[in-house]
C-alpha cells in the first residue's frame, strides 16, 4: 500500500483521483487545531498512562495498558490522516469571491422547491466540513453539484433520495 492510499481516498468521493480537497479557511483551521490537540495534548497524556501501566508488570491483563495502546493507535491513525489531508487541502476563501452573482464554493444558497415552494438554505463547503444538520453541504454532494454555477432565477434539477426535483435559486450570499 502506498502512502497516498493510506487515508483510503485519492480525492473527494465521487470525483476523479487528483481532485483537490477544497476547504474554507475556518474548516482548515479546525483540522489544524484537531491535529495540534491530538499531537500536543492528548497523545502525550496517553503515552504517560501507557508508560505507567507498563511499569506495573504483566501487560496481558492490564486494562490501562491495553486501552492506552489501542488509543495511541487511533490517535496516530487520525494524525496521519490529518497531516495527509492538510498537505493536499486547497483553502478557498468565499469572502474573496469576485463573482457573487453565481453559486460557487463557499456560497450560502437559498432555493425554492418548485413542487411545494418550500425554501431551503444550504452552504457549500468542503468534504470534511459537511454537516447536514447545520445546512453545510459538501461541494461534491448531488445538490451542491447541481447548484454550482447557477444564478438567481435559474431552475436546476436536483437528485434527492425521493427522486429528481426542480429547484429555483432565490438567493446567493457570500461572507464579507
Amino acid at each position: 500500500m502506498s502512502d497516498d492510499d493510506e487515508d483510503g481516498e485519492e480525492g473527494p468521493p465521487g470525483l476523479p483521483p487528483g481532485t483537490p480537497f477544497y476547504m474554507t479557511p475556518a474548516g482548515a483551521a479546525a483540522l489544524r487545531e484537531e491535529l495540534r490537540a491530538l499531537w500536543e495534548d492528548e497523545r502525550p497524556k496517553v503515552v504517560e498512562i501507557v508508560s505507567w501501566a507498563a511499569s506495573l508488570g504483566d501487560r496481558s491483563e492490564n486494562a490501562d495498558y491495553q486501552y492506552g495502546k489501542r488509543r495511541l493507535r487511533q490517535i496516530d491513525g487520525r494524525v496521519r490522516f490529518l497531516r495527509k489531508r492538510l498537505e493536499r487541502v486547497q483553502v478557498v476563501d468565499p469572502a474573496a469571491q469576485a463573482r457573487r452573482d453565481q453559486v460557487f464554493f463557499g456560497a450560502t444558497v437559498t432555493y425554492a422547491r418548485l413542487s411545494d415552494d418550500a425554501e431551503v438554505t444550504i452552504r457549500i463547503v468542503g468534504v470534511d466540513e459537511a454537516d447536514a444538520e447545520k445546512g453545510d453541504i459538501s461541494w461534491v454532494a448531488p445538490v451542491a453539484r447541481a447548484l454550482l454555477g447557477a444564478r438567481i432565477g435559474d431552475v436546476r434539477k436536483v437528485r434527492t433520495p425521493a427522486g429528481t426535483e426542480d429547484v429555483e435559486i432565490v438567493g446567493i450570499v457570500y461572507p464579507r
